[in-house]
C-alpha cells in the first residue's frame, strides 16, 4: 500500500514551484504591458487576472448555466447570470447615458442586429456546445489546464478570422440599432431590462420546482470541507461574490478602457496577424479598413491584455486549487467536435457583433436590445448544439 501512495505522489505535480512561476509570469507580463503601451493596459491587464480567478475559482461560466437548465432544468446558473445582468445595467445606464465617468469620455455597445445577429449568434451556440466553453470560458478552461478547449480555441481564432473576411456581406444585410435608453429614457430603459431579467428568472424558478419538486439552492454542492480564508485561494467561492467581481470586472473596464469588456475580437487580431506572415493581404478586408492594431504589439490592444490577463488569471487559480493537469488523451472524435465548435464559436461571434461577454454581458448593460436578440438566438442554438453533441459524443 505505502509503495503505491508513494507511486501516486511521484506523479502529482509541483504545484507550489508553479504557482511561484504563474506569479512571476504575471509580474513580468504587467510590467511589459505597462512600459510598451502604458498604465491603463497594463492594470486592464490585472482586470483580466481577476476575471481568471472569479471564474475558476468560482467555478462559473455561461455554456455550463445553459446546459444545466436545457438538460436537467437546474437553473441556478442562469438565474445568476441575469442576477450580473439586472446589477451591470443599474450600474451602467446611468453612466453611459450622462457619457462620462469621472471626467473621461465612455461609450456602451450598441450594435445593430438583424439577420446576421441571429444567425450568428444561433450559431454560437451550438457552438458553445460543441466546443465546450463559450468566449470567456475558452480562456478560463484553458488556462486551467483543458486540453480539449485548446483545439477548441484553435478553431475560434480560425472561425473567427473567416468571419471577418465575410464580414461586407453579412454587413449589407437588414439591420436595426435599438437603444433601450434612448427610447424609454434611463429609468424606462432599466425598468425593462429589469422586467426581462426578472421574467426569464421566474421561468427557471417553476419549471426548476416541477422536476425537482423544490428550488435548488446555492449551497447544495457537495462539501468540500474548506472553510475561511482558504477558500480565497482553494475556491468554491460564493456565487453572491462571483456575481460582484464580474460586475466590478465590467465596470473597472468601463472606467479604464472607456468601453465595456469583450472577449472576441482579439482573437481576430490574433489570427489575422498569423495570416498575414503567409502574405495574404488582410488588410485588403473589409474589416481591416482601419489597420492600425494590424502593426501595434498586441500590448496595445485592450481585449488582448484583458484576454491574457484571463489565461493567466485561470492559470494561477487552477494551481493554487492543485487542479491543473494538461493532457492530450483527446479522442480524434472529440478533436473534430470540438474544432468544428470553435470554428462555429470564432465565425457566428464575427458575424454577430460579439459573444456571451461583448454582445451580451456588455451588449445588455449598453441598454442594446440587440443583447436580448443574441441571447435568445443563442439560446435557442445550445438547445440544438446539446442534440447534436449527444448523438455524436454519446
Amino acid at each position: 500500500m505505502a509503495k503505491t501512495q508513494t507511486s501516486n505522489l511521484s506523479r502529482v505535480p509541483n504545484y507550489n514551484l508553479w504557482r511561484i512561476i504563474s506569479f512571476i509570469i504575471t509580474a513580468v507580463l504587467v510590467a511589459v504591458i505597462n512600459h510598451t503601451a502604458g498604465l491603463a493596459h497594463a492594470l486592464l491587464s490585472l482586470v483580466g487576472v481577476m476575471i481568471g480567478l472569479t471564474l475558476v475559482f468560482g467555478n462559473f461560466g455561461f455554456t455550463g448555466g445553459w446546459s444545466s437548465w436545457i438538460t436537467q432544468r437546474d437553473g441556478r446558473g442562469l438565474r445568476a447570470q441575469m442576477l450580473i445582468l439586472a446589477l451591470a445595467s443599474a450600474v451602467f445606464y446611468p453612466i453611459l447615458a450622462h457619457g462620462s465617468l469621472f471626467g473621461s469620455d465612455v461609450i456602451g455597445f450598441v450594435v445593430p442586429f438583424g439577420i446576421a445577429t441571429i444567425f450568428g449568434s444561433f450559431l454560437f451556440g451550438v457552438g458553445m456546445q460543441l466546443g465546450g466553453c463559450c468566449a470567456s470560458g475558452v480562456l478560463s478552461w484553458a488556462g486551467a489546464g483543458s486540453a480539449r478547449i485548446f483545439i477548441t480555441l484553435l478553431g475560434f481564432i480560425i472561425g473567427g478570422v473567416w468571419g471577418a473576411y465575410d464580414i461586407a456581406f453579412w454587413r449589407s444585410l437588414p439591420n436595426v440599432s435599438v437603444d433601450l435608453t434612448s427610447q424609454f429614457g434611463v429609468v424606462g430603459g432599466l425598468g425593462l431590462t429589469l422586467s426581462i431579467c426578472a421574467f426569464v428568472v421566474l421561468i427557471t424558478l417553476v419549471f426548476e420546482k416541477r422536476r425537482h419538486g423544490k428550488v435548488l439552492a446555492y449551497n447544495e454542492e457537495k462539501d468540500d470541507g474548506v472553510r475561511g480564508w482558504k477558500r480565497l485561494v482553494k475556491g468554491h467561492w460564493p456565487i453572491l461574490s462571483v456575481i460582484l467581481l464580474l460586475v466590478l470586472a465590467n465596470f473597472l473596464t468601463l472606467l479604464l478602457a472607456g468601453r465595456p469588456w469583450g472577449v472576441t475580437s482579439a482573437f481576430v487580431l490574433w489570427g489575422s496577424k498569423a495570416l498575414s506572415l503567409t502574405g495574404v493581404d488582410v488588410t485588403s478586408w473589409v474589416y481591416w479598413k482601419n489597420s492600425a492594431a494590424l502593426d501595434q504589439s498586441i500590448f496595445f490592444d485592450i481585449t488582448s491584455v484583458m484576454n491574457l490577463g484571463i489565461f493567466l488569471g485561470s492559470f494561477i487559480a487552477a494551481h493554487l486549487m492543485g487542479t491543473y493537469k494538461l493532457r492530450w488523451n483527446i479522442s480524434f472524435k472529440l478533436i473534430v467536435v470540438s474544432l468544428v465548435g470553435g470554428l462555429m464559436l470564432g465565425y457566428g461571434s464575427r458575424i454577430a457583433y460579439g459573444c456571451n461577454i461583448g454582445a451580451f454581458f456588455s451588449g445588455v448593460s449598453s441598454a442594446s436590445l440587440s443583447g436580448w436578440v443574441w441571447f435568445i438566438s443563442a439560446f435557442i442554438g445550445n438547445i440544438v448544439g446539446t442534440r447534436i453533441k449527444k448523438r455524436m459524443l454519446y
